[in-house]
């Protein structure tokens, strides 16, 4: 019985022995075959980059600001009697807006003025009797002064009912009207807003450590959100630099720039955003590559370069090299790299979040990303 139960021990070591033998084959040939496996190229597509020329430029945020923009008010109270202007039109400089009732005004002028012809009169008999030494000289200075109070009445009374017709301050484009005939207005009550369009200001910031780029008299082109005026997306008008505010701001560190441009048809409004960029002088040597091909990361940006390689067993390969570059401004569907490539690099231009250094690529120009410095919205 004993020797049974050692044999049965025997054989049942000997055979998982031996499956633990082929096991291990089996694991040795597994690993030597993922060793050497080496990933399916990746399909990509490139570009070769070349060296370009882009005009040194500086972009902020813009609004636009009328040269003389006012809201229109009643300067005296009074009610609204005449109103002589509509919602949205031209006016020019002295057109009149709106009357106010001046009936008590002008019964009151008509009182001082016979007040006015009495004090005259006795005036020029005191001027008789004074050379004829038959009043004093005080009475005369009496009579004197009472036809300079009344002629000033007059004045006073003229000024008040000028002042109750409402006239337009400069030329310019009216807004919505905002008081209705017979309506009572205080004193400052708004009726209209104008504005002068035509010049036209634009109000942009830049940083304090770019200030010092900005000169007066630079040119500056200004972009309107596209179709915000039923404009192409792509037009622009272009203005000059007329005023650098004198202090920073010490909420944003921005300096304040102001231009003025012309702008014939009133397409630009007070109010309106728009892009801005201010020429910095002669244009600077760089690098346009799509912006796909940039790999953002937080220890730097970098690239994928197109390179001849080697695998572990010598054999050659063609591979990517990533390649950390130091990105400029923006134009477009392009990216200006200043450096960290050369002309001529075949860089990889979509694909790259697949990528690695090192990779085996396949190249697929057939569909290339868009490279465009001025794409339009396509219509749908």
């Amino acid at each position: 019985m004993a020797k049974r139960m050692v044999l049965m021990l025997a054989v049942t070591a000997a055979i998982v022995a031996g499956l633990g033998f082929v096991k291990f084959k089996q694991i040795q040939v597994a690993i030597a075959q993922g060793a050497a496996f080496q990933p399916p190229p990746d399909s990509v597509t490139t570009i070769v980059a070349a060296e370009e020329t882009w005009p040194a430029t500086l972009a902020a945020i813009g609004t636009m600001a009328a040269v003389h923009g006012v809201t229109v008010s009643a300067d005296l109270p009074g009610t609204v009697d005449r109103i002589a202007f509509e919602s949205g039109r031209e006016v020019r400089q002295g057109d009149v807006l709106a009357q106010l009732d001046t009936r008590q005004e002008r019964a009151q002028l008509a009182a001082v003025e016979a007040q006015r012809e009495l004090a005259r009169l006795n005036f020029q008999r005191m001027q008789g009797l004074l050379k004829e030494r038959v009043i004093s000289q005080s009475e005369f200075d009496r009579a004197t002064a009472e036809q300079r109070e009344t002629e000033a009445r007059v004045g006073e009374i003229r000024a008040a009912i000028e002042r109750k017709t409402i006239r337009a301050p400069f030329s310019g484009l009216l807004g919505i009207r905002q008081v209705n005939l017979g309506q009572y207005l205080a004193g400052g009550d708004p009726l209209v807003t104008l504005q002068s369009l035509n010049p036209i200001y634009v109000n942009f910031g830049v940083p304090q450590q770019d200030a010092a780029q900005i000169r007066i008299g630079r040119d500056v082109r200004v972009t309107p959100p596209a179709g915000s005026d039923g404009a192409a997306p792509a037009a622009h008008v272009v203005g000059r630099v007329t005023a650098i505010d004198s202090v920073v701001d010490e909420k944003t560190r921005n300096v304040q720039v102001q231009a003025t441009l012309a702008n014939p048809g009133g397409r630009l409004r007070a109010g309106m955003f728009v892009q801005t960029e201010v020429a910095l002088g002669a244009g600077r040597p760089v690098i346009s590559l799509p912006a796909s091909a940039i790999s953002y990361a937080p220890f730097g940006d970098s690239v994928f370069v197109v390179t001849e390689l080697k695998d572990p067993a010598g054999k050659p390969y063609r591979g990517v090299r990533q390649q950390f570059v130091k990105v400029g401004g923006s134009r477009g569907d392009q990216i200006a790299i200043v450096s960290g490539v050369k002309p001529g690099d075949e860089v990889v231009t979509s694909g790259v979040f697949k990528l690695r250094n090192g990779a085996a690529i396949q190249i697929n120009n057939t569909v290339r990303p868009a490279n465009d410095p001025a794409p339009k919205p396509q219509e749908g």
